[in-house]
């Protein structure tokens, strides 16, 4: 059984090579960096998994963003990911476990939505995000509308149009 820990407890050059090992090194260029440059991840809401040796077996980021409408007002959100699990270590749980810990996390006083890219059956059976309010969002780069999903106790606070882009305070 893995345990989740902190990831602020990680080492982050371990962090890097479990994320380069898990999405190749050319990541970078991905949308998803250009959600959150600028920004620090969230350390609360952010964890790791270990396996039964304690190595690390997978990681979880979560990062402040905003989406901006079309009136220039910024809605604050959680941007989830990535949910990274070491190719050898996939389907044992570690991701599932992982994206728990971040959703369980969220303040329930106050939960802001979480949006992700990903695969929507997956993420929509486990976790409850959908794309059914993120059709009118764009983001800076290139994405696959299907795969921009987001999650929220009142969808009715959600723009209907916007950019997601990193928060800056």
């Amino acid at each position: 059984m893995s345990t989740i820990i902190p990831l602020a407890d990680v080492d982050p050059d371990l962090v890097e090579t479990l994320l380069d090992t898990a999405f190749e090194p050319e990541r970078h260029q991905r949308t998803a960096y250009r959600l959150r440059e600028g920004c620090e991840f969230l350390p609360g809401l952010s964890f790791a998994a270990l396996d039964d040796h304690e190595l690390l077996a997978g990681t979880i980021q979560c990062w402040p963003v905003a989406l901006t409408d079309p009136e220039g007002r910024r809605h604050p959100m959680i941007m989830v990911g990535p949910v990274a699990v070491l190719p050898s270590q996939q389907g044992r749980g570690y991701g599932q476990a992982l994206v728990t810990a971040s959703m369980t996390a969220i303040d329930p006083r106050a939960p802001l939505p979480q949006v992700l890219i990903g695969d929507p059956d997956y993420y929509g059976r486990f976790f409850g995000f959908a794309n059914t309010h993120t059709g009118g969002w764009d983001l800076p780069g290139p994405f696959e509308r299907h795969r921009l999903l987001c999650r929220t106790a009142n969808p009715a606070i959600l723009p209907q149009q916007g950019m997601l882009g990193p928060w800056r305070g």
